[in-house]
C-alpha cells in the first residue's frame, strides 16, 4: 500500500492494488442498505441515491448512530466517487473524500484522497490511521470475500460499545437524512 501525506499538508493520498475487477470494488463502495466492511461496518445512506447533490450518511450496522455525514459532489462509474464528509462526533471543518478506481495489471489500483484537511484536527489524525484500514479491508472484501477475522472481532467490539462510548449527537434522530 502507498500513503502519502506531507507535513502540514490538507491532503493524504492510499492507495492499493486490489486483485479483482473494478465492477467488484466499485460495487462495494457505493453499496446501501447492508454493512460495509471497508466501511467500519457502516451502512450507506442517503437522501436520493447515490448520485450528485444526494446528502449521504454513514449509520451504524443497527441504524441507530450516524458516524459521517456528507453530500454526493461526483459520480463516475466505475472510475470516481467524491462526497463531502465530517465526523458527527466532532466539530471539525469537513473535508473531501475522493475514491478512484483504475483497471491496472489485471486488477483495480483503489485510491483514496482526503482533500481539505485542517491540519491538526481529531479528523485528520482519524483519517490518517483509518485511511489504511479502509483500503486493506476492502482489498481483503474483494479479494477473500470478507474482512480478515481481527477486523471482524475489532467491529464486534465496536458494536457492543457503541451504546456506552458512541456520544448522545451522534444518534441517528439528530441528523435528518435531507437533500
Amino acid at each position: 500500500m502507498t500513503v502519502t501525506k506531507e507535513v502540514g499538508s490538507t491532503k493524504a493520498v492510499f492507495k492499493i492494488h486490489i486483485n479483482g475487477p473494478i465492477n467488484a470494488v466499485w460495487a462495494e463502495l457505493i453499496k446501501t442498505g447492508e454493512p460495509q466492511a471497508s466501511f467500519f461496518n457502516n451502512v450507506l445512506h442517503t437522501s436520493g441515491g447515490v448520485q450528485p447533490g444526494s446528502v449521504m450518511q454513514m449509520r451504524t450496522k443497527n441504524g441507530r448512530y450516524v458516524g459521517v455525514v456528507g453530500k454526493i459532489l461526483e459520480i463516475d462509474p466505475p472510475r470516481r466517487y467524491s462526497h463531502t464528509m465530517r465526523f458527527t462526533h466532532l466539530d471539525d471543518p469537513e473535508c473531501v473524500i475522493v475514491y478512484e478506481l483504475a483497471e491496472k495489471d489485471g486488477g483495480t489500483e483503489f485510491t483514496l484522497t482526503v482533500e481539505n484537511m485542517t491540519e491538526g484536527t481529531k479528523s485528520a489524525k482519524s483519517m490518517a490511521q483509518g485511511g489504511p484500514m479502509i483500503c486493506s479491508t476492502m482489498k481483503a472484501v474483494i479479494e477473500k470475500g470478507g474482512a480478515p477475522l481481527m477486523t471482524r472481532v475489532l467491529f464486534g467490539v465496536f458494536g457492543a460499545l457503541a451504546p456506552v462510548t458512541t456520544p448522545a449527537k451522534c444518534k441517528v434522530e439528530n441528523w435528518p437524512l435531507e437533500g
